[in-house]
């Protein structure tokens, strides 16, 4: 039986993400981190250097967090027949994975980690995975991931912090890296930045022989998910701020149409 998601996520996709019925394993516990100001804490400039540094540990700690499937399994094959001749977007080199998980979920990190979940794979054709994954892949060229990541930071790390050391980022705590988890889980993208990464996704789709209109398609198969979801869920945090839904699916199918009837 597929354990569930130890913590968030999409980032990211996150579409801004899914089934969030995942429970964190132990309760976070914030210690010391960065503090600005003495009385109170002021905004830290993060490089994007800082930004990445920051990834590649929060991916780490992810992939030690959830199951993540072997490449014999079932979810494993379908994984390498779908992105295995796919290394890079944009100069980014790319790193998948599937967490064996109920959640329907998935996202990409600015590291270049993309992450699907098995629930989302178990509801998805392979045309609808590689849409999601497009969208995914689209917040971090368009730099979303990144600005969540900064606000997840300065939410979890920071906010809640006493005692300033200085103003160079230092290496994430467990606690903290699980308290940044689980603001990116409530993370939100505007309507804009979906916008981009529906068209983002239908492109990708373009590139890599797929239907075009997957996207469109899988942006269809959440909003019916979302009726009934738990608040918390991808599929809520997606479409609760969004409430035009049909005009992104709309919009999403009108792109494919462009491609498909030239």
């Amino acid at each position: 039986m597929k354990k569930q998601f130890a913590v968030m996520a999409l980032l990211l996709l996150a579409m801004n993400s899914f089934n969030a019925s995942a429970q964190f394993g132990k309760k976070i516990n914030l210690g010391k981190a960065l503090q600005a100001g003495k009385d109170a804490v002021q905004a830290i400039t993060l490089s994007d250097a800082d930004i990445a540094a920051m990834s590649r540990e929060y991916m780490v700690w992810m992939d030690e967090h959830n199951p993540l499937t072997k490449p014999e399994t079932e979810y494993g094959k379908r994984l390498e027949k779908l992105t295995g001749n796919i290394k890079e977007v944009d100069g980014m080199k790319l790193n998948f994975g599937v967490y064996e998980v109920v959640d329907v979920n998935a996202f990409a990190c600015g590291d270049g980690s993309v992450r699907i979940c098995a629930g989302l794979m178990d509801i998805m054709t392979d045309d609808e995975v590689m849409a999601v994954i497009g969208h995914e892949i689209g917040h971090v060229v368009n730099t979303d991931s990144k600005d969540a990541m900064k606000n997840a930071y300065l939410r979890s790390a920071v906010k809640n912090a006493a005692g300033a050391t200085n103003e160079k980022v230092a290496k994430l705590t467990e606690s903290e890296l699980g308290a940044m988890a689980e603001a990116l889980a409530g993370a939100q993208y505007s309507q804009k930045q979906e916008n981009a990464a529906d068209d983002y996704g239908v492109e990708f789709c373009v590139k890599n022989n797929i239907d075009p209109h997957a996207m469109a398609k899988s942006l269809t198969k959440l909003s019916e998910l979302s009726s009934g979801a738990a608040e918390s869920s991808y599929v809520q945090r997606m479409f609760s701020s969004h409430p035009d839904t049909a005009k992104r699916i709309q919009r999403a199918t009108a792109k494919a149409d462009s491609y498909t009837k030239k």
